[in-house]
């Protein structure tokens, strides 16, 4: 039998105070937003907000877990890159990772007043119901950005910064043959010691590429990405990639739930 979790939500009590809790909370992740010099850590922070949303939403709630997407975005790792990707602009990624954060608690602080109000009655019925669910195709990028095999670290890390994005496929000149993430360069690349300036992407790459196709359910995005442990996966339409799909992406989906 299901155990029936009793959170303060579920119950419909002290959502004033819990709205105020939450207010305060976001509150605290100006300082980091700004850069002003704070003795919180980020880190404690997370462990801190978590808790939180845990103990207002329940541990298995939509809200803590698109908290955690927040967490997991491409920003996070973009701070670990190269140098020369540092320089013109991973700060503002860092920052946009943050906002992400917020913007979770500001969303579970419009669910707290909906509950209040009893609006979103009808908004749950809606999920809950015969709504079409959402598809891949309705969060992922449209726009595919590729690298040759013979590239050097540095030149992907330049374009990740470019385009702002967290990967890139790899290309032989004539089909896709992996992919190249900003993990892939902190961790394989840059952790390993490798020269970016010599070393070709087709060391540090990953493959086979993950794809998923456009018609399948987000859901089964966010299985698939659960199971491989990756954050990135090709989009195709009748076996043909037209698309990536981030877990940038899936924490829009998941706002959007919220």
């Amino acid at each position: 039998m299901q155990r029936q979790v009793n959170t303060r939500l579920s119950r419909g009590l002290f959502l004033d105070r819990d709205i105020e809790r939450l207010r305060k909370q976001a509150g605290k992740f100006l300082p980091l937003l700004s850069r002003r010099k704070t003795s919180a850590s980020l880190a404690a922070l997370d462990l801190e907000t978590e808790g939180l949303l845990s103990e207002i939403f329940g541990e298995a709630s939509e809200v803590l877990e698109t908290y955690e997407y927040a967490k997991l975005g491409e920003a996070a790792s973009l701070v670990n890159m190269p140098e020369e990707a540092q320089e013109s602009g991973a700060q503002d990624i860092e920052r946009e990772s943050l906002q992400q954060r917020k913007r979770v608690l500001e969303s579970g602080i419009s669910e707290l007043e909906a509950r209040r109000t009893g609006t979103n009655s009808g908004k749950k019925r809606t999920r809950e119901g015969t709504a079409t669910q959402p598809r891949v195709a309705d969060f992922m990028s449209h726009e595919v950005r590729s690298v040759h095999r013979d590239a050097t670290l540095k030149e992907a890390a330049r374009l990740l910064q470019k385009w702002k994005v967290g990967s890139l496929l790899v290309d032989d000149g004539s089909r896709y043959i992996g992919i190249i993430t900003d993990t892939d360069l902190s961790r394989r690349g840059v952790g390993r010691g490798l020269d970016p300036t010599t070393t070709a992407i087709k060391s540090c790459m990953s493959k086979p590429i993950q794809s998923i196709e456009d018609d399948e359910p987000i859901q089964e995005a966010v299985k698939l990405m659960k199971e491989k442990g990756i954050r990135h996966l090709a989009v195709t339409e009748d076996r043909t990639i037209i698309g990536v799909l981030s877990v940038s992406d899936l924490l829009r989906y998941y706002s959007g739930v919220v």
